[in-house]
């Protein structure tokens, strides 16, 4: 696993927990499975721009602030 995709993952982990929003809400909220929130926030992959975009929207802050790490 690369280091940027765990950074990212647990940033949008953190974000949505802050947020207090479910892996399932924000699943339903972008358009994509559980599965698919779960494996962004553990770093398994990273997200297309589409569904980072989707993230931002859903997590009501800018797309850049999920890079804050």
């Amino acid at each position: 696993m690369g280091q940027l995709k765990k950074q990212f993952g647990q940033r949008v982990k953190s974000v949505r927990l802050a947020a207090r929003i479910t892996q399932e809400r924000l699943a339903d909220s972008v358009g994509v499975t559980i599965e698919t929130i779960s494996n962004i926030e553990r770093g398994v992959y990273g997200p297309s721009f589409d569904t980072l975009e989707k993230l931002a929207a859903a997590l009501d802050i800018p797309v850049h602030e999920l890079f804050v790490f």
